[in-house]
């Protein structure tokens, strides 16, 4: 779906949204004395009123300023996601956002709430549906010396209505190869360069992860190299961001049930279309930062040589890997990438992936696992990210004792451990493949969702493009 932002002067018609910040302070805003006495009523029991004067819709968003930054702009993209059944109800495609003076990041925090509120999956039905009724303009009026802030939040919007897209894609419509495809449009769309590694070219650099994996496909796999580095690139040596790309995840021989499993795991690409997703917002927003993202994709299937229990694969790095179970292929196509990752020699290396269940189990959907080598800084700065955006972190520990849980008896590694610290166990495997510092982010309880979590939609969220956006911009 396409969504304009613009810097205008007020529309003939139809909604003008107001910030309030105190329910007795209507000063600045056009009402009737009736109107300004209804609408101080109204705020003492809610906090969004609705005036229709059936040619315009006034909207009043009172907003309690008293607790921290991160929670008050939370409030306000929870707010601006409220909007979204008002407008569709009224048929209204387009708002007017009339800014306070000193409130504008509190406005643009709502507009954000509402535009992704407003996002809805429609491809695949036979005929609109009724629901299909969607934003198509915000216009921020009054918004003095705010155009790159528009711009940017224009291009983050964008950004995750594409991860969205991709991850609620249906596998019969997106394999490996499609996927790959999708991001050389994407980089055709924003300007940063995409090559892609077709089954060959991954068997000449000993991917033995990933060729694991795709070996019970029918469909071959895909590693994708995406690249950002414009001329005025404030570091030499790269961030890279390195995403999972399995398309679709039966589990292999190691097979999923599938209620409430394998029903929506083509979800499993996720951490793929988030990195892809943030080199399309540095790209489109000319970011100063030099930015790689590499996605290996395979859809896990069990076929007749699917990779097997009990197998042993030899992975790019060399190290070798005792396979105990087909299911924990994530972590088998990431070390490859993240063997890969060594020949930039990179300033900082962030995978993102739906890895495992017990991320999940353990947070929910409320935030993102992180663990690494990055030192306290870097997570310090990742975690400022986190509250800003609020798609917060929780950071677990890589002790050594954990590593004592994947040795295997006839491998380097095996690739899983017992059930206790599943996420942490994980980690500590792609650990092995490092050599630079490094950040691995779970989004597994956060990607994709049974229903709607505010403005987070059901189905695929986005879930980590925001975070990541905030990062690489304050890394640049």
């Amino acid at each position: 779906m396409e969504l304009k932002f613009t810097r205008s002067p007020e529309s003939q018609f139809f909604a003008k949204a107001h910030i309030v910040l105190d329910r007795n302070n209507l000063s600045g805003i056009a009402l009737s004395e009736a109107e300004s006495s209804y609408v101080k009523i109204q705020l003492e029991e809610q906090n969004l009123v609705a005036l229709n004067r059936y040619n315009e819709l006034i909207l009043l968003i009172l907003i309690d300023k008293s607790a921290s930054e991160s929670i008050v702009l939370e409030k306000g993209r929870k707010l601006g996601n409220e909007l979204v059944s008002i407008l569709r109800k009224e048929k209204i495609g387009e708002i007017d956002f009339i800014g306070l003076p000193d409130e504008q990041l509190l406005a643009l925090a709502v507009a954000e709430g509402l535009a992704l509120g407003s996002y809805q999956f429609l491809k695949y039905f036979s005929a609109p549906p009724k629901k299909s009724q969607h934003l198509e303009q915000i216009n921020f009026v009054g918004f003095q010396d705010s155009e790159t802030e528009i711009k940017q939040l224009e291009a983050r919007v964008e950004a995750v209505f594409f991860a969205r897209d991709l991850v609620n894609e249906p596998a019969s419509h997106l394999n490996a190869v499609g996927l790959a495809d999708s991001f050389k449009q994407m980089g055709k769309l924003a300007g940063f360069k995409t090559e892609i590694f077709h089954h060959e070219k991954i068997k000449e650099l000993n991917m033995g992860g990933l060729l694991a994996v795709n070996k019970g496909s029918i469909d071959p796999p895909t590693f994708s190299v995406l690249t950002w580095k414009p001329a005025n690139a404030k570091n030499k040596k790269p961030i890279i961001l390195v995403g999972k790309g399995v398309v679709y995840d039966t589990g292999g021989l190691s097979l999923k049930p599938t209620k409430d499993s394998m029903d929506f795991m083509k979800c499993d690409m996720a951490g793929g279309a988030v990195v892809a997703s943030v080199l399309y917002y540095a790209a489109k927003t000319n970011l100063p930062l030099y930015v790689i993202a590499l996605i290996p994709s395979t859809d896990n299937r069990p076929d007749g040589n699917a990779y097997a229990p009990g197998d042993v694969v030899v992975m790019h790095s060399g190290k070798t890997v005792e396979v105990l179970n087909t299911d924990a292929e994530g972590r088998m196509i990431l070390a490859d990438a993240l063997s890969y990752a060594k020949d930039y020699d990179p300033e900082l290396v962030i995978d993102v992936a739906t890895l495992t269940g017990a991320a999940a189990v353990a947070i929910g959907q409320q935030g993102i696992v992180a663990m690494g080598t990055a030192g306290s800084s870097t997570f310090q700065t990742l975690k400022n990210a986190g509250e800003k955006v609020y798609e917060r972190i929780v950071e677990f520990p890589l002790w050594d004792e954990y590593g004592d849980l994947i040795k295997s008896d006839i491998a380097d590694l095996k690739n899983v451990g017992g059930r206790e610290a599943g996420a942490i166990t994980a980690g500590k495997f792609l650990e092995h493949f490092i050599a630079y510092p490094w950040i691995h982010l779970d989004i597994a309880g956060s990607a994709f969702l049974g229903s709607a979590d505010h403005y987070r939609s059901k189905g695929g969220t986005g879930a980590g493009v925001r975070l990541l956006i905030d990062l690489v911009t304050r890394l640049a």
